[in-house]
């Protein structure tokens, strides 16, 4: 972790990386309106590439997929029968508020024309508007 010093106090960074520039692929999927991806979402749209790259593999080389999203927020719920003031409810999914500019996923090992498909794929299943960016 890294420190910060500001006035002689110290404060630890949790993450210290920024989440809109591509580190381990050559395209990537960033966002472009504000949102919010839950768990089963974001697993959704991992297996909609899985399966559409399967279709499109000219080569024996599989494509990569890295997941550039973290789910740091728990979203819970209450019964529809319980009365006010009876607690908060139990953790139902985890999800992620996403902003423009956020990396949603990272593809390596395919070409300019495989990753134009997977994204216009992924794009119809997603609520929020993407972009395809190469490195």
């Amino acid at each position: 972790m890294n420190l910060f010093i500001k006035n002689q106090i110290t404060y630890n960074y949790k993450y210290n990386h920024s989440n809109n520039i591509l580190r381990k692929g050559s395209y990537g999927l960033k966002s472009t309106s504000f949102g919010r991806l839950t768990k089963s979402q974001l697993v959704f749209l991992k297996n909609t590439i899985i399966k559409n790259s399967r279709k499109i593999m000219s080569s024996k080389k599989p494509i990569k997929i890295w997941t550039q999203i973290v789910l740091n927020f728990n979203l819970t719920k209450l019964s529809s029968e319980a009365r006010m003031g009876k607690g908060k409810g139990s953790i139902y999914t985890q999800a992620s508020f996403i902003k423009p500019g956020d990396l949603i996923f990272e593809l390596e090992s395919c070409s300019h024309q495989q990753a134009k498909f997977l994204f216009r794929k992924v794009s119809k299943c997603c609520n929020l508007k993407l972009m395809l960016i190469k490195r």
